[in-house]
């Protein structure tokens, strides 16, 4: 038998706003695209766990430079604690470890809400990514090792409850970067007297990107090549949250060589921390403007 033609990998830039399935690995979502699309990088923009569901932003080519400003993005979740089961690893994958028989009251449950809003200290779960001592903290709790995270600080934009039963409540959470769902489950279950862990989550927004943006890969793969990559978003859509600087000719040949460009004109900005730079409707760089001066910080081949 002749061997398969190998797949040829194409420089195609752009973001996939991925409604990711139950039961698969962020980087399986990640392989699955890339191969759709033939494409000859891509990235992801904020792991989802494998029992999750919902927003997962895949860059392809030039949009995974952008990764760090959309995994830094507002996220939003909604998700069910299930009452009176902690587990090992915080949700539904876990072994469950302690019991209660005390299910929490709505108005009980709603009043405790705003002490989990703002800027809060949250223990991570044993069962997560995070390094100690270079070790993955999953491997050292899957080896049984004892695995001990320090509390940090996250901030919590506001948190509400959906619905409420006996067994089972469904919140939706705002909140920033390096927030645990499943550690927020567990420390409001345990603040109501009670155990609980995470039955179902689902990412409902990761930065500028939303449920209504999303496709499945069920929907691509019925899609040929050219109605596919119609539906790729333009790597400019990863900034959204960001201000828009806009060059002239000059200024964008010099950005596009790494140069700093002064800013003229009656609404130009004197200082931004952070912004991208476009020209023609293509962004060039981000970066950010100090004394009139947009400095780019990463240029963009476009």
């Amino acid at each position: 038998m002749s061997a398969q033609p190998k797949r040829v990998k194409r420089p195609i830039s752009g973001w996939v706003v991925l409604d990711k399935p139950f039961n698969m690995t962020s980087t399986q979502a990640v392989g699955k695209i890339r191969w759709l699309f033939s494409a000859a990088k891509a990235g992801h923009a904020g792991t989802l766990d494998p029992l999750a569901t919902g927003i997962l932003p895949i860059a392809l080519g030039e949009a995974t430079k952008a990764v760090p400003q959309v995994q830094d993005g507002t996220k939003i979740y909604r998700f069910a604690i299930k009452w009176g089961e902690a587990t090992t690893t915080d949700d539904a994958e876990g072994e469950v470890i302690f019991t209660s028989e005390v299910r929490p009251e709505r108005a009980a449950l709603e009043a405790i809400l705003p002490q989990f809003t703002g800027t809060i200290l949250q223990r991570p779960p044993i069962f997560s990514a995070l390094k100690i001592d270079g070790e993955r903290a999953y491997d050292l709790a899957r080896a049984g090792e004892a695995v001990e995270l320090q509390p940090r600080e996250i901030d919590v934009d506001a948190i509400r409850l959906i619905d409420h039963g006996a067994e089972q409540s469904t919140l939706e959470v705002t909140c920033g970067k390096g927030t645990y769902v499943r550690s927020l489950a567990r420390d409001i279950a345990e603040a109501l007297g009670t155990r609980g862990h995470v039955s179902l989550l689902h990412r409902a927004a990761v930065g500028p990107f939303h449920d209504e943006d999303a496709v499945t890969i069920e929907q691509l793969e019925a899609l040929d090549c050219a109605e596919r990559d119609a539906l790729l978003k333009p790597v400019w859509s990863g900034f959204t949250d960001l201000p828009e600087i806009r060059l002239d000719p000059h200024q964008a040949s010099a950005v596009r060589h790494g140069n700093a460009v002064l800013l003229t004109g009656a609404g130009a900005p004197a200082s931004v921390d952070e912004c991208w730079a476009s020209y023609k409707g293509e962004v060039l760089a981000t970066g950010s403007v100090a004394f009139g001066q947009f400095q780019p910080r990463r240029v963009f081949n476009l």
